[in-house]
């Protein structure tokens, strides 16, 4: 049984209709050399040394891909939006890649495993992230790792996962669960932020 406490309300958009428009925020396109230099600087640290299997889940347009495939790595992209996907796809032409149309909650990857489960933004609009961080667990191999990039954004109706829950959901999953505070990181945003923003790197 799930507690409610470990429930959150799924949130609809229509990610086809914004496809066109998403790379205009900083930390989407990552067009701005210094937020793209900073990404690729966070990747480095939270990623496997060696060139290792990425899932990126909720990939969207695929600028993490990319950063990823640029250092060596070898990822595979999930997305719920073909047009989404389309621009990921276009990204990354050439690179060692794939990406699938799909439930990030429940990717269709059958039974392979990876080194890593990369995920920005997308937990705390699932449903029962609790359910859906133990399927992700079973995607990894032995030692393998999350990286999960999350937050609470606004202040009247504040919306997202904060940190103390996440890690607390991973707390069973993981033998080691590291947190990274990233909202005084302003060059991650391309501006500045007053909301919580970090990222929770653990090891299972």
């Amino acid at each position: 049984m799930t507690n409610d406490s470990d429930r959150t309300v799924a949130v609809r958009v229509d990610w086809d209709a914004q496809a066109a428009t998403f790379d205009a925020e900083p930390d989407h396109g990552l067009g701005a050399p210094e937020v793209r230099a900073a990404w690729a600087a966070r990747l480095r640290g939270w990623l496997p040394a060696r060139p290792a299997d990425v899932l990126d889940l909720g990939c969207g347009t695929g600028s993490l891909a990319l950063l990823a495939a640029e250092q060596g790595h070898r990822v595979t992209g999930v997305d719920s939006s073909p047009a989404m996907l389309a621009r990921a796809r276009a990204k990354l032409a050439g690179r060692d890649a794939v990406f699938l149309l799909g439930d990030a909650a429940a990717p269709p990857v059958g039974e392979v495993l990876f080194d890593t489960v990369l995920v920005r933004h997308l937990l705390w609009a699932l449903p029962d992230p609790a359910r859906v961080l133990r399927h992700w667990r079973g995607l990894l191999r032995p030692g393998g790792r999350f990286v999960l990039v999350e937050g609470v954004w606004g202040t009247v109706t504040p919306a997202g996962i904060p940190a103390g829950r996440l890690t607390a959901l991973l707390a069973p999953l993981a033998e080691d669960v590291r947190l990274e505070p990233l909202s005084a990181q302003t060059a991650l945003w391309g501006k500045e932020v007053d909301d919580e923003r970090y990222a929770v790197v653990a090891t299972v």
